[in-house]
């Protein structure tokens, strides 16, 4: 809804108080909103290729700057082709989930959307990956709107606000803090994903 791939069947969405329906999708998509989802799209070419696929013009140190935000340089650094590297015609080259989701982010970072939204963007991860990713994440959500969905709660707790999703309606809203002292539906998400964690 928010990149206009549907259209709501009632009420509106709006962005800085203009329906989006107003806006042209190709602009929308191209260039205000960023979207980083649970399974990466990575295309046949190089690394650098596919960070810069948001922006082809851009220069390489601005695509290294974008892999170096988003905790990929090491990696791709490491390998013995680094930037020049070919991906796979299924978009892997070999790299690991939580790799082919650090070059997303680094696309993202190059792009520099206004609006971010981040669907599931950790779920696949082991909790290794998930550390890397989630500072990345943090790097590419400082000063813009960022809209997260996610069941994994270490990827939305410090938004400023999270709204709590129960049989298609917003059961609680609040921040991290105020859901769990509010004991309800969120807190007991909070215990269940520590206890399961513990074990």
């Amino acid at each position: 809804l928010l990149a206009r791939f549907f259209e709501p069947d009632e009420g509106t969405i709006t962005l800085d108080n203009v329906d989006l329906r107003s806006l042209k999708p190709r602009w929308l998509r191209g260039e205000v909103v960023g979207v980083v989802t649970q399974e990466p799209v990575l295309l046949p070419g190089t690394i650098r290729d596919n960070i810069a696929y948001a922006r082809p013009d851009a220069t390489m140190e601005e695509v290294r700057a974008a892999a170096i935000a988003a905790n990929a340089n090491g990696f791709i650094e490491e390998l013995p082709e680094g930037y020049d590297t070919q991906l796979g015609g299924a978009g892997s080259g070999g790299l690991s989930v939580g790799q082919r989701q650090r070059l997303a982010i680094a696309r993202a970072l190059l792009k520099d959307p206004k609006v971010l939204l981040l669907d599931e963007p950790t779920s696949a991860l082991d909790p290794a990956a998930e550390k890397a990713v989630q500072a990345a994440l943090d790097n590419l959500s400082e000063g813009r709107t960022t809209l997260v969905v996610a069941h994994r709660l270490a990827t939305v707790r410090r938004a400023d606000s999270i709204a709590v999703l129960k049989g298609g309606r917003i059961v609680e809203q609040g921040s991290h803090e105020e859901l769990v002292e509010l004991g309800g539906v969120y807190a007991g998400m909070v215990q269940s994903q520590a206890a399961a964690m513990a074990l």
